[in-house]
């Protein structure tokens, strides 16, 4: 059953990130970064329009024994919310599931909630999230995440 999940896990990570851009599109689609926090690792994302994303993470809890964590989310961006001189700020929140595999694998659905800054004429992303998590296996419970980030968009 680990090695199941393990490659569902995989499969949806890589088809989110590999699919393909449209004219329509940001001219710079797919951001790769890091996140660093709960967990740390690496992170994904790609944007669909101007005002939405899918993002993910392979990453690790580092917090007593390290455990692989796999997240995908969907995020709506707001815009229009808080002003800055240069670059975008905008505020996100989403939805997605996320895989965490230890002794017993948990599978929950995450709800993060976060802000970005867009640099003006630099393809970086700065971000700062706090995910609220429904655990659903192995038991029904809730948790969280929280990370702070930066991705580089090509």
């Amino acid at each position: 059953m680990k090695s199941v999940l393990s490659i569902a896990a995989i499969i949806i990570f890589l088809t989110a990130f590999s699919m393909p851009a449209s004219s329509q599109d940001y001219q710079r689609s797919r951001g790769i970064g890091v996140i660093l926090g709960d967990p740390t690792g690496i992170s994904v994302a790609y944007r669909v329009s101007q005002s939405n994303a899918f993002s993910g993470a392979a990453a690790w809890h580092l917090r007593d024994n390290p455990k692989l964590h796999l997240h995908l989310d969907y995020l709506f961006y707001r815009f229009n919310i808080l002003e800055v001189d240069r670059g975008e700020l905008p505020l996100y929140f989403g939805a997605g599931g996320r895989l965490r595999f230890d002794s017993d694998n948990k599978l929950g659905v995450r709800f993060p909630l976060g802000i970005a800054y867009h640099f003006d004429n630099d393809p970086f992303e700065l971000f700062l999230e706090i995910v609220p998590i429904l655990e659903l296996v192995p038991e029904t419970s809730f948790t969280g995440n929280s990370g702070i980030g930066i991705r580089y968009y090509f």
